[in-house]
C-alpha cells in the first residue's frame, strides 16, 4: 500500500522539479557562431510603467542600434515571444524587436484588474505609449510595427490615430470584419467535415450556426479551435491541437517563472471571457480605417481560416496608403511569421525597410 501511494507522490515531485528547472525566468543572451554573446546585442526581459501600470516585454536584437520593431501579439491575451523558441523568426537579425505583452496578458497580467477597464481604446493608447517609450529609449523618431491577428485590430487603429510615430505598418493575418470572417470559416469547415464524413463534428457545428450577429454562439466557440486545427487552418498549418501545440510547450519556455506561466493562461482565459472578443467580432475595420498615411504591408497564409485570407486581400487592395503590398504565404495558415520565417525576413528587408513593394503579390 505504501509503495502504491509513494509512486504517484514521487511522480508529482519529479514533475514539479522538472517544471522549476524549465522556469528560471531569465532570457539568454544572443550568441555568435562560437557560442559567445554578440557584442552590441540586446536580450532583456523588462517591466516598464506604461500609462501608470507596469507592463512587461522582451527586447531582442543583434544590434541594439538597429531599427526598432514593436510586435503586437494576437489573442486577445496570448503573447507570442515564447513561441519563437519553437519557431525561430530571426527578426532580431534586422531589428531590435520589442515583444510587448499587452495589458492582461503574460508579464502584464494583473490579477484583480476589472475586465471592463480593458477596452479597445485602452489598448490603442497603450500601444502609442509603448511606441513613445521605445522611441525615447533607442533614440528613434519613428519605429516599425508588426501586428498579428488580434494585434492587427489594435495596431491598425493605433497607426491611423498617430502615424507620426511609425515608419510602416505590417499586418500579419489582418483582422478586417471578424464576424464575417467567422461566418465564412464556419461555412467552409461545415462543408469540409461533411466531405470527410465526420458526422460528430458536423452535428456539433450544425447545432451552433454562425450568423452575422455577434457574439458567436457558445456552442460554436467551444468547438471552433478544435475544428480549425483538425483541418490545418488554425494557428499553424501543421498544428493539430492547441493542447499539444501551445499549452504543453508553453510550460517548457525558460523565460517565464512558474508563476508567469500560470499568468499566461490566466490572462488568455480572462481575455476570452471579456467584452474585447465580442467587440472585435462586431467591428468592421474596412469601414473604420480606410486610409493610412504610412506604408502598409499585409502578410497572410493562404490556409488561414482564423482570419479570412480573402477578406484581408480585398482590404489590402482597397485601403489608401502611400505604399502598400499584400503577400501570400503558400505554406502557412494563421502564423506566417512563424511558419515561413525566411520569406517574412525577406519581405521586411527587401520591401518594408526600403519603403517599396517589389516583392508583393501582383495587384
Amino acid at each position: 500500500m505504501r509503495i502504491r501511494l509513494l509512486a504517484p507522490a514521487l511522480g508529482v515531485a519529479a514533475g514539479l522539479g522538472l517544471l522549476r528547472a524549465w522556469s528560471p525566468g531569465t532570457v539568454r543572451p544572443l550568441l555568435d557562431d562560437d557560442s559567445r554573446p554578440i557584442r552590441g546585442s540586446i536580450a532583456e526581459k523588462i517591466r516598464v510603467p506604461i500609462r501608470g501600470r507596469d507592463q512587461g516585454m522582451f527586447l531582442e536584437g543583434v544590434d541594439r542600434k538597429g531599427p526598432v520593431l514593436l510586435f503586437l501579439h494576437g489573442g486577445p491575451g496570448m503573447p507570442e515571444y515564447w513561441l519563437t523558441r519553437r519557431y525561430p523568426t530571426g527578426l532580431e537579425r534586422s531589428f531590435v524587436v520589442a515583444w510587448w505583452e499587452q495589458p492582461g496578458a503574460g508579464l502584464s497580467y494583473a490579477a484583480g484588474r476589472p475586465s471592463h477597464e480593458l477596452t479597445a481604446e485602452v489598448f490603442v493608447d497603450d500601444t502609442l505609449a509603448v511606441a513613445r517609450y521605445l522611441s525615447e529609449r533607442f533614440g528613434h523618431d519613428r519605429i516599425y510595427v508588426m501586428a498579428h491577428s488580434w494585434g492587427s485590430y489594435i495596431g491598425l487603429q493605433a497607426v491611423a490615430a498617430d502615424p507620426s510615430r511609425f515608419h510602416a505598418y505590417v499586418g500579419v493575418s489582418q483582422i478586417t470584419h471578424q464576424i464575417r470572417s467567422e461566418l465564412e470559416s464556419y461555412t467552409y469547415m461545415l462543408r469540409r467535415f461533411e466531405e470527410l464524413g465526420d458526422v460528430a463534428m458536423v452535428r456539433r457545428l450544425r447545432r451552433a450556426p454562425v450568423t452575422l450577429d455577434a457574439p458567436l454562439p457558445r456552442g460554436y466557440s467551444a468547438v471552433r479551435d478544435r475544428a480549425m486545427h483538425a483541418l490545418g487552418v488554425g494557428t499553424t498549418h501543421d498544428m493539430r491541437s492547441v493542447v499539444t501545440g501551445l499549452f504543453l510547450p508553453s510550460w517548457r519556455f525558460p523565460g517565464y517563472t512558474v508563476g508567469e506561466k500560470v499568468d499566461l493562461w490566466r490572462g488568455k482565459i480572462a481575455a476570452r471571457r471579456s467584452a474585447l472578443w465580442d467587440r472585435m467580432q462586431a467591428t468592421d475595420l474596412t469601414r473604420q480605417v480606410t486610409r493610412l498615411e504610412i506604408p502598409a504591408y499585409f502578410l497572410h497564409g493562404i490556409h488561414d481560416r482564423t482570419a479570412s485570407y480573402a477578406m484581408a486581400r480585398a482590404y489590402a487592395g482597397a485601403i489608401d496608403a502611400p505604399v502598400k503590398g499584400f503577400y501570400t504565404f503558400e505554406r502557412s495558415a494563421h502564423s506566417p511569421m512563424l511558419e515561413e520565417p525566411e520569406r517574412t525576413r525577406a519581405i521586411l528587408a527587401g520591401d518594408v525597410l526600403r519603403g517599396t513593394n517589389r516583392l508583393a503579390d501582383p495587384a
